[in-house]
């Protein structure tokens, strides 16, 4: 056998062996449980509610540690539901402490449902199984792989079926007793929280409170009911596994005491953060003019050409097409494409301030992204739109508690005239555009509007990224201090992965 054959054997031998998903269980369709009355969150919240008839209160959770806050305590004080939806969630310290939380909140009666996309939960089948031990945690993995360990049986699968398992659930809320949710850019771990002794993740979230939560809580049922949300059990042998949930409650004890004395965990006995939220000591802004948008969990078996497959995208483009003075645009994986960057230029030439801030190649931890957008740079900025690219070195370190040696981009926010504001999980690129499940709130409040101003100010300024300039055809980084001709302080290696993906044109799976 020549070695072509047998490499074509080989591969023949890898997708035939390729396990195929179950048949996926029927089951009892199960709602959101409502908000109550007599409940800590009840009583914390309903007051602030009512004094806001017909609003929702919105704070925008710009620091890692307030976010982390923000989920530890409201998950202490639920007494009904806690409604987790993420696409990732790692094993690290602030991920152990958010599991205990849950696994506490179980332990007093609490319904746990966590969401969790695949692409990361597969790794961790063993963990979420063993949670699912637990008589009040149901764990739902979305749009699931059929191999679930194995790098190799993982290759044959997309190969096989690369077209259903490249579609990802992107959404990222947390929700307790329909009182309370958090909706953003924010994974669950370390970088997400500025806990990381590496690169830490400059991020964003809505809190909120009022009628909005019980619209995330809608679409959270929505996830967790479709037919793309299979229960951990269907897919792993050894998931609910009374043994194995014991060994994980003796690892996140044995954890908890050795972290006594970190920073996490003395902020969660000093700071009562769900008393300060509602008490105004963290300040809400209350609109009625507000949308939760979110794409339907079908997004993953929608074909091209459905009317309905991008209905985040369709309305954060309404948005940029609006815009008739200014738009500041925080995309970390920013990729316009031909038709994004035409409503940019438009909007450019229209007479709005349109400024960009986006990763730089060096900040990037996807570099094959910053090759589709670079495609665009030139013409972007020779249409009058302003390009700044975040650095990724420890300038940063006013956002990291840790004081981390990096920073990466991950907020994904914009605002419009000084009145609109959108935060959620959507990238203005493809990705998000065509294949991930995204959501996002978007609200009309000059306050919050102008707070998020001034977070695009703080991260564009000198100290935190270049600006990038056209100079003829040569373009131009700078601070204000420096000046450089290429991608400042990128390896080669990422210049050649930006490369590419700019040369072969790879923006659809970017």
């Amino acid at each position: 056998m020549t070695r072509s054959k047998a490499a074509l054997a080989c591969v023949t031998i890898l997708i035939q062996g390729c396990a195929s998903l179950p048949d996926r269980p029927e089951l009892p369709v199960q709602p959101a449980i409502a908000a109550g009355t007599d409940a800590p969150l009840d009583r914390a919240v309903s007051g602030v509610e009512a004094a806001h008839a017909g609003q929702s209160g919105f704070r925008l959770v710009i620091e890692g540690m307030e976010a982390f806050v923000i989920r530890m305590h409201s998950a202490n004080q639920a007494a009904r539901s806690l409604d987790v939806q993420t696409y990732i969630w790692h094993a690290d310290a602030t991920g152990r402490y958010l599991a205990q939380v849950l696994l506490g909140a179980a332990d007093r009666g609490v319904r746990v449902r966590l969401l969790v996309d695949d692409l990361d939960a597969r790794a961790r089948s063993a963990g979420y199984g063993a949670l699912a031990a637990h008589p009040n945690i149901d764990v739902r993995l979305f749009n699931p792989f059929a191999t679930r360990r194995g790098g190799l049986r993982l290759a044959g699968e997309g190969l096989r079926d690369f077209a259903r398992i490249n579609r990802r659930m992107h959404n990222k809320s947390w929700i307790a007793d329909n009182r309370i949710a958090l909706v953003g850019g924010r994974n669950l771990g370390d970088e997400y929280f500025t806990a990381s002794d590496e690169v830490n993740f400059v991020d964003l979230d809505f809190a909120m409170v009022g009628p909005v939560v019980r619209d995330v809580s809608d679409s959270f049922d929505r996830f967790w009911n479709s037919v793309s949300a299979w229960p951990i059990e269907a897919l792993d042998a050894s998931a609910g596994d009374a043994g194995a949930l014991k060994r994980v409650r003796d690892e996140l004890d044995q954890f908890a005491a050795g972290a006594g004395q970190g920073r996490y965990a003395q902020a969660l006995r000093a700071d009562d953060g769900i008393r300060r939220l509602v008490a105004g000591d963290w300040a809400l802004r209350w609109s009625s003019k507000y949308r939760f948008l979110s794409d339907d969990p079908a997004k993953v078996t929608m074909q091209q050409k459905d009317a309905s497959r991008a209905a985040v995208a369709a309305a954060v483009l309404a948005q940029l097409r609006g815009a008739q003075r200014s738009l500041e645009i925080i995309s970390p994986y920013f990729v316009p494409g031909d038709a994004g960057s035409e409503v940019l230029l438009a909007r450019a030439k229209a007479g709005a301030d349109v400024q960009v801030l986006t990763n730089s190649l060096a900040a990037n931890d996807v570099a094959t992204v910053h090759g589709g957008y670079s495609r665009h740079r030139q013409a972007l900025l020779a249409g009058g739109v302003q390009l700044f690219e975040l650095k990724p070195l420890a300038s940063q370190h006013s956002t990291s508690l840790a004081g981390s040696s990096g920073a990466s981009l991950h907020t994904k926010a914009l605002t419009s005239d000084g009145i609109s504001s959108f935060v959620g999980s959507y990238n203005l690129d493809p990705r998000s555009t065509w294949l991930n499940c995204e959501q996002g709130v978007l609200v009309d409040d000059v306050e919050l509007s102008a707070q998020l101003s001034g977070i695009f100010r703080r991260q564009s300024s000198g100290d935190r990224a270049w600006k990038v300039a056209l100079e003829g055809k040569q373009l131009r980084w700078t601070d204000g201090d420096e000046t450089h001709d290429s991608d400042p302080g990128a390896s080669g290696w990422s210049k050649f992965q930006a490369w590419f993906a700019r040369a072969f044109h790879l923006d659809a799976q970017l």
